[in-house]
């Protein structure tokens, strides 16, 4: 039985998550939870002939906690889309303010009602917004560091999309798993082009391009708010690399070879995340390949940072972004 919870599931990137979900055979149980139009979404994707039994919670009021505490109970799987989208000039820290309350009240809520859940974070800034869910969790005697997971896979689809655009004749999307490690903005994504089966085509590209090109993935967001011209972030993309790290925990609940990167609290309850932090200056948080059990994370794959000799500089930068980013998140729970 998995029983899967959207919370923010009538927005833009909620949605076609939502239908994503509903289409995988192995989710029992769908419930959306929304401030507006949740219904609407329930009903219509009650009508798609799959298996997964679809619930939608609509508080009735702003002090309404029932709606909220009803969708999450006996929850497996929390995935969090909720709050506002990016807007043209917007960076992600603008968003802070409004996201930071949203996310930090809905983390209450999966902590009195569904503690022992798997918690994806979408909502940006994730750098930030990561470590308000565990600070919240933690106040309630809940945290579980091997459950928390920051939904960076965005990033990965993106930097195995655009290295395969150069080479049109010669690979693939999906010939690439590209590590994308550090964070989820700007500079603090950094993509190992370097390691692994990437390296190659990598190699071919001159100093100019494979600048250009980290840059494109580290803020490719901008060519989609952009693009829509006001009109809002992305979305699809985003559902779609949200669902791909939900499957993953999915499939990790009967496979033991499961390896995704996620921004992750570096907890040193988990196999390789104490050796992980020395290597980016001792960060409580950062974006690494772990490997997924049934129980969450059993081990973070530091060894990569080793190998990403060319990605130094990059990986400087991040940190020292990451820093601010994560104590932004950390001391708002906290005041």
């Amino acid at each position: 039985m998995v029983k899967v919870t959207v919370l923010g599931a009538a927005g833009g990137i909620g949605q076609p998550l939502s239908l994503l979900l509903k289409l995988n055979p192995k989710v029992d149980e769908l419930s959306l939870f929304d401030v507006v139009n949740v219904p609407g979404v329930g009903a219509d994707l009650s009508h798609i002939s799959t298996d997964a039994k679809t619930d939608s919670f609509l508080p009735s009021s702003k002090e309404d906690k029932t709606a909220l505490g009803n969708a999450l109970k006996g929850s497996n799987l929390v995935v969090i889309p909720a709050g506002v989208p990016r807007k043209p000039g917007m960076t992600r820290d603008d968003l802070f303010n409004i996201n930071a309350s949203i996310v930090r009240d809905l983390s209450q809520g999966i902590a009195e009602n569904a503690p022992d859940a798997f918690v994806l974070v979408i909502s940006n800034p994730v750098n930030s917004t990561v470590p308000i869910v565990a600070e919240t969790l933690k106040k309630n005697g809940v945290f579980n560091p091997k459950k928390l997971f920051g939904v960076t896979t965005l990033d990965i689809v993106r930097a195995n999309t655009f290295l395969a655009q150069l080479f049109p004749s010669e690979a693939k999307p999906t010939d690439f798993n590209v590590r994308v490690v550090g964070g989820h903005s700007g500079e603090t994504i950094v993509p190992l082009y370097s390691v692994g089966e990437s390296k190659k085509f990598y190699e071919k590209l001159s100093a100019e391009k494979k600048k250009e090109l980290i840059h494109r993935v580290q803020f490719g967001g901008d060519e989609v708010v952009q693009a829509k011209n006001g009109a809002g972030s992305a979305t699809l993309s985003m559902a779609y690399a949200g669902y791909k790290l939900a499957e993953a925990i999915i499939t990790a609940q009967s496979s033991s070879s499961v390896v995704e990167c996620t921004f992750l609290n570096l907890d040193s309850s988990i196999k390789g995340a104490a050796e992980a932090k020395k290597l980016v200056k001792d960060l409580e948080y950062f974006s690494l390949p772990v490997k997924i059990g049934a129980n969450g994370i059993e081990e973070v794959k530091y060894d990569i940072l080793n190998e990403a000799t060319e990605e130094k500089q990059l990986l400087d930068v991040a940190i020292d972004q990451l820093t601010k980013n994560i104590e932004k998140g950390v001391a708002f729970i906290k005041k």
